[in-house]
């Protein structure tokens, strides 16, 4: 492994997750690239969705001082967080009448998608309306696959 930059963390860091983009991810994305960010989120999600599969009809355990989210809770959270980053990407989800969560997540990974490719073609501003700086698409895919994948192994751990 090569390191090719660092940075100072801060409390999102120290909890484990990436909350800093580093200097190289404001670099234009080539096709080839943003097809391997499609692979890899695609990768996070099916990653998910065997653990929800595997998981479903079964209680989570309770964490050392009875907390944890229930299944439904968690898959909850996972999309509240999609639509969030989504957000962040420069991405806006369209209403939808899915009144399934798991039509809802089919729902916002193609809207997760559409902008990624988007962003990737300069067709979305790098701010926001409000002047607010949007996430760049290689941040934007170590965020989301940290967050998507770590919630895949807490369901695989906390399955009973």
């Amino acid at each position: 492994m090569v390191v090719v930059e660092r940075l100072t963390g801060n409390a999102t860091t120290n909890f484990g997750a990436p909350d800093l983009a580093l200097s190289r991810d404001t670099k234009p994305i080539d096709p080839t690239e943003l097809q391997r960010f499609q692979m890899v989120l695609k990768a996070c999600w099916r990653t998910l969705d065997t653990a929800v599969q595997a998981a479903t009809g079964q209680a989570l355990s309770k964490g050392p001082r009875g907390g944890g989210r229930d299944l439904m809770k968690l898959i909850q959270h996972v999309w509240d967080v999609d639509a969030s980053y989504l957000t962040s990407l420069g991405g806006k989800l369209k209403p939808s009448d899915e009144d399934q969560l798991s039509q809802a997540l089919v729902h916002i990974r193609q809207a997760i998608l559409t902008t990624l490719v988007a962003v990737a073609r300069s067709e979305v501003p790098a701010r926001g309306p409000r002047g607010g700086v949007r996430w760049t698409p290689r941040y934007f895919v170590r965020r989301l696959s940290w967050h998507e994948l770590d919630h895949a192994w807490e369901i695989e751990d906390r399955a009973e």
